[in-house]
């Protein structure tokens, strides 16, 4: 492959789902875009069994690397994939999702008519018998509808389908690693790129299909975690407000 082809590193988080990390990679070896142009790389998050096993079963199928980092939450480990990514554009997505295979060609035409944006694409619930995961989607949904109502310049994406310039992560300085819990690091990343006069650009057409099972304790923990991550983001706005 010519490295000069490349163009999309997907950035995987996981830790402890190798069987869910399975059916995300197979969505990846499924995608409609040249196998040469985009690379994936799984960051695991110190699982008790490592998934690279998993990784391994794909390397005939992608261009795919297994990167293992001490237990330090999931925007870490984004950030330590996205310091080893090679291609000009970062894709995101989580270890419980199955892109469609429509999700980097929708990317990709994004990007070559708006380079400097940061994309975020339509995440649905995948499973629909499931009343917690329904909600949990339902809620994000509404606030997609609230705060990306102008589409060309949206305000908030989910991490699990997300996409940037390179150099614009790092430019602002990639997730927080302060939230070692998914909790806020999104919206925080979106503050930032929009401070730093970034637009954020609504991409419907790259989907995603979540299947993350909740119970009603599991949802009840979600969300006071969001809560939590909440606190701690107005907390830095205000401080960024007095400053400024």
């Amino acid at each position: 492959m010519e490295q000069s082809r490349l163009f999309l590193s997907v950035i995987i988080p996981t830790y402890e789902r190798a069987g869910q990390l399975s059916v995300c990679l197979g969505a990846l070896a499924a995608q409609e875009y040249p196998r040469d142009r985009f690379e994936v790389v799984v960051v695991d998050d110190d699982s008790s069994i490592s998934p690279e096993p998993t990784v391994d079963t794909f390397r005939d199928r992608l261009n795919v690397r297994y990167l293992r980092q001490r237990h330090a939450g999931p925007a870490a480990a984004r950030n330590y994939g996205a310091a080893q990514a090679k291609g000009p554009f970062l894709a995101f997505t989580d270890d419980d999702c199955a892109p469609a295979a429509g999700w980097l060609q929708s990317l990709s035409k994004c990007f070559l008519s708006c380079s400097d944006c940061a994309l975020g694409g339509r995440t649905i619930n995948k499973l629909a018998n499931n009343p917690y995961s329904t909600v949990s989607q339902l809620i994000v949904d509404y606030l997609y509808a609230r705060w990306n109502s102008d589409p060309e310049r949206a305000t908030f994406f989910t991490s699990n389908n997300l996409a940037l310039p390179a150099s614009s992560f790092q430019a602002v300085g990639g997730f927080d690693t302060g939230w070692t819990r998914a909790a806020g690091e999104d919206r925080d990343l979106c503050d930032r790129l929009i401070s730093r006069g970034y637009r954020l650009k609504y991409a419907p057409d790259a989907l995603v299909c979540h299947a993350h099972p909740l119970s009603f304790r599991t949802f009840w923990r979600q969300h006071f975690n969001y809560g939590r991550g909440a606190y701690r983001l107005h907390r830095l706005r205000g401080r960024l407000n007095s400053t400024g």
